[in-house]
């Protein structure tokens, strides 16, 4: 290989699995899920439903339905991971180019920026729920940020504590996570079961809070929300669906990757989203109003043993998440932008700034920012990647990859300097149907400014953008 082109292409991270050293089977895959899945911001989906105005059933087959969606392009881009042993930004070289690669790694690292402010927020914020029972005077701190902040002294103190703990882990290297890993994998599904059994023995039974039920009382209002709905569901998962090649590149054959991912994704959101469902709807009947945030709930419970016993497990199991799903992969895409200059340990720290910077406790400080700013808002530029991915790889490529030339600047992915224009322009028309809706929901753009039609799109943004930039570039590559 020209060491020139190595220097900026290849690195031994990567570099392609050699066939002896993938060893991940099909459980292997189904274990990542089920560990991926049990998180707080699941449990958040399902109970956001709720408390947008679906019943138990409504809520379960929205996400069911999303998730079934997803696992599409998760298996059908897991598949050059599997097939040549490549990770996701050396597989996008394919059809972005070798320098325009670049463009899909910082969409995805944008996303994960934002997953990690908002895991941030969680566990600084089960910290504050600890300590206020112990420090009243949390409670009443004088207010130091602006009022459009929405943002709490109290709150704040822990979140920065939080975030310098999430730092200093990101100093001390990934390594350092292992054990809190195996501490969540026991930990949340014992923390989960006993949120059930609380909720069905709080809420006298079962029957009560299934009974709870929807509150919209037209098919044309429950549509309206289950499609933005739908999208997020889809959305929460779409920057794994463009970068799990990091993970099949393992996969001692494409049946253990599918299979895996085909049993563990679907089943263990549903299940882990049942709980969250039935313990919201509980809190109805408990406290006569719904409560949505899990932390919220168990800032309610008489204990403070209890209380502080909960706050401090979701902050250990919250890191341990963070540092493996949502500090990793954007430090690397971060320092595969300039790789003498941009080493693991600043790229993690760049990730933790513009984590604060997406200003995360306005994401989650109510269901429609979860769903349709936050999910639905970034599935809008994740979809069109995925969708130039896929066609390229299978319609354009027809699963055929020359794998030398992936990591060389003067092979068949060098393209116009190193970026296919084709790519670029499917990528940003795309996007482009997406933008009006996403103004009009940040209200920086008025409602009736534009035709409805052209606003509603937004609702499916992850599809129209799948759709739309697939076809283009398939358009535009055929005439190549």
């Amino acid at each position: 290989m020209n060491q020139t082109n190595a220097n900026s292409l290849y690195s031994e991270d990567l570099a392609p699995i050699p066939q002896n050293k993938r060893t991940w089977n099909t459980w292997n895959y189904a274990a990542l899920w089920i560990s991926m899945s049990l998180c707080i911001p699941t449990y958040m989906l399902a109970s956001s439903l709720i408390e947008g105005g679906m019943n138990w059933w409504q809520a379960i087959l929205t996400i069911f339905l999303g998730n079934i969606i997803v696992l599409a392009p998760m298996i059908l881009n897991g598949h050059a991971g599997a097939k040549y042993g490549i990770p996701f930004p050396v597989f996008a070289r394919a059809s972005f180019g070798t320098k325009g690669a670049n463009i899909p790694a910082m969409l995805r690292a944008i996303v994960a920026c934002g997953w990690f402010g908002i895991q941030t927020w969680i566990g600084g914020f089960a910290i504050y729920q600890m300590l206020r029972l112990w420090i009243p005077a949390l409670e009443t701190l004088p207010e130091i940020f602006p009022t459009g902040w929405g943002l709490q002294t109290g709150p704040a103190i822990t979140f920065i504590l939080f975030w310098l703990l999430n730092m200093y882990m990101v100093y001390l290297g990934v390594e350092s996570i292992k054990k809190l890993l195996v501490f969540k994998a026991f930990f949340l599904p014992i923390a989960a079961l006993a949120l059930l059994f609380w909720a069905i023995n709080a809420g006298h039974g079962l029957g009560p809070i299934l009974q709870q039920p929807s509150k919209f009382v037209t098919t044309a209002g429950f549509f309206a929300f289950f499609f933005p709905a739908l999208t997020g569901m889809v959305g929460f998962w779409a920057t794994l669906s463009l970068n799990i090649p990091d993970f099949t590149r393992y996969a001692k054959s494409q049946k253990a990757q599918i299979t895996g991912q085909t049993i563990a994704l679907p089943a263990s959101m549903t299940l882990f989203s049942f709980i969250g469902v039935v313990v919201t709807s509980a809190t109805t009947i408990i406290y006569g109003i719904t409560i949505w945030d899990p932390l919220v709930l168990a800032g309610k419970f008489d204990s403070k043993l209890l209380v502080s016993l909960a706050m401090i497990a979701v902050a250990i199991s919250t890191l341990a998440t963070n540092i493996a799903a949502n500090i990793v992969s954007p430090a690397n895409d971060f320092a595969n932008l300039f790789p003498t200059k941009i080493n693991f340990r600043l790229g993690g720290y760049i990730t933790g700034i513009i984590g604060i910077l997406i200003f995360p406790w306005k994401l989650i400080a109510d269901p429609s920012g979860y769903i349709f700013t936050w999910l639905v808002g970034y599935s809008s530029l994740l979809g069109p990647v995925g969708g130039i991915m896929i066609v390229d790889y299978y319609f354009i490529r027809k699963q055929q990859l020359v794998v030398t030339d992936l990591y060389s600047h003067t092979g068949i992915y060098g393209f116009s300097k190193g970026f296919n224009n084709s790519a670029i322009i499917a990528l940003l028309i795309g996007i482009l149907p997406n933008v009006p809706g996403f103004l009009i929901t940040i209200k920086i753009m008025g409602a009736d400014t534009i035709p409805a039609w052209i606003a509603h799109l937004y609702n499916y943004a992850w599809f129209v953008g799948f759709g739309v930039s697939g076809f283009v570039y398939w358009s535009l590559m055929k005439k190549r």
